[in-house]
């Protein structure tokens, strides 16, 4: 922040300079026979990402985003479709099988929101048509993204089918209409009679409870990234009149200790491999990835109708990657799509995007907003 960047790129140089590319603290004498203490991290982490997309949606109306379905539908599916051409590009270059490339490319299109929504934040954008349009353009994307993947299984599987695809769309719905419907109908009742409970923090609690159970449920229901559960809760919250009670209390908790440990957690699982191939094959996936996020997204958007000055500041809203790909990496991975170097590739993506994202989203801005 003292040199007018946002918070969120010192604690992931803070996870580099900590983790294995430089110093690998974990590995030191009295770290590294700890394997609970890498374990806490990552799950607190995990905790922190949940916590920053709920505070997201927080902020947010459901009447705001319902008028960007056409720029999220139009500006997310080029990015999706611009990403796979790129890594199934990049994968080709190297000499890589297509189905192995169409998987990299796969791996590659889907949009960390996280970096964004905490970047916006602190630019006070996020109510902005910017801030509005990529929160609903991510949650596309991450749909969009995951559907794919299941698509792609069930195609390569001997038991798929366009069966399990359709099972695959049915349990994202359901788990939306089921979220929707507790959201709107229930929620309000349940925050009000907890509010008049003589216990501590009961409000607090309860949006905690909530969230959790929104995660959970995107991911057992719905097969979805658990962090479109948590923005989905915080959308929910945000109707209710005890907002005001979480917006004094909730970031204190988020951005005090688990919020920076999400970031700090992503430079911790850093390991850069620099020999042979991978060198190249990184370089190759960063720049396409990147490029292909950051020009896709933008056109998409001009055709959406989004006003020419910021189609490339919304571009470069949605170029970090973060736990969606990782997922879809490890999948590949344990699949035997990809292998260690195209991991370190992807990886190197994730790191490079989301330091870029802060960069790019303040480079791209009007004047008046930087």
């Amino acid at each position: 922040m003292r040199f007018n960047q946002p918070s969120v790129l010192g604690k992931l140089l803070v996870g580099v300079l900590l983790g294995p590319s430089v110093l690998n603290l974990l590995a030191w004498s009295g770290f590294s026979d700890s394997l609970s203490l890498t374990n806490t991290i990552s799950f607190m982490g995990n905790v922190g990402v949940l916590l920053l997309m709920f505070i997201a949606g927080l902020e947010l109306q459901l009447s705001e985003l319902r008028g960007n379905l056409r720029l999220a539908s139009i500006a997310g599916s080029m990015g999706i479709l611009a990403s796979l051409l790129a890594g199934g590009t990049a994968g080709l270059i190297f000499g890589f099988s297509p189905i192995a490339s169409f998987y990299l490319g796969l791996a590659i299109c889907a949009t960390s929101v996280s970096i964004a929504a905490q970047t916006l934040l602190e630019m006070k954008t996020l109510k902005t048509p910017l801030g509005l349009g990529l929160l609903s353009t991510a949650v596309f994307d991450d749909i969009l993204a995951l559907l794919l993947l299941s698509s792609f299984f069930a195609f390569t599987s001997a038991t798929g089918g366009f069966g399990q695809i359709l099972l695959a769309l049915g349990r994202m719905l359901l788990f939306f209409v089921l979220s929707v419907l507790f959201g709107l109908w229930l929620l309000p009742k349940i925050s009000a009679m907890v509010r008049e409970w003589p216990v501590s923090q009961n409000i607090l609690t309860l949006a905690l409870i909530v969230l959790f159970a929104y995660a959970l449920a995107a991911e057992l229901i719905g097969q979805m990234a658990a962090i479109t559960g948590a923005f989905l809760a915080g959308l929910m919250f945000a109707r209710t009149p005890e907002k005001e009670i979480l917006d004094s209390r909730l970031p204190a908790l988020a951005y005090s200790l688990f919020v920076p440990l999400f970031f700090v957690d992503i430079g911790l699982k850093t390991a850069f491999a620099f020999h042979g191939q991978v060198i190249w094959l990184a370089l190759v996936v960063i720049v396409l990835g990147m490029a292909a996020k950051l020009f896709g997204v933008a056109f998409g958007a001009g055709i959406a109708g989004f006003p020419p000055r910021q189609r490339l500041q919304f571009g470069a809203g949605m170029v970090a990657r973060g736990e969606v790909s990782l997922i879809i990496a490890s999948a590949g991975q344990s699949a035997g799509l990809l292998g260690a170097d195209e991991f370190t590739a992807i990886v190197g993506l994730v790191l490079t995007s989301a330091i870029a994202t802060p960069f790019l989203l303040r480079f791209f801005a009007p004047k008046d907003e930087k």
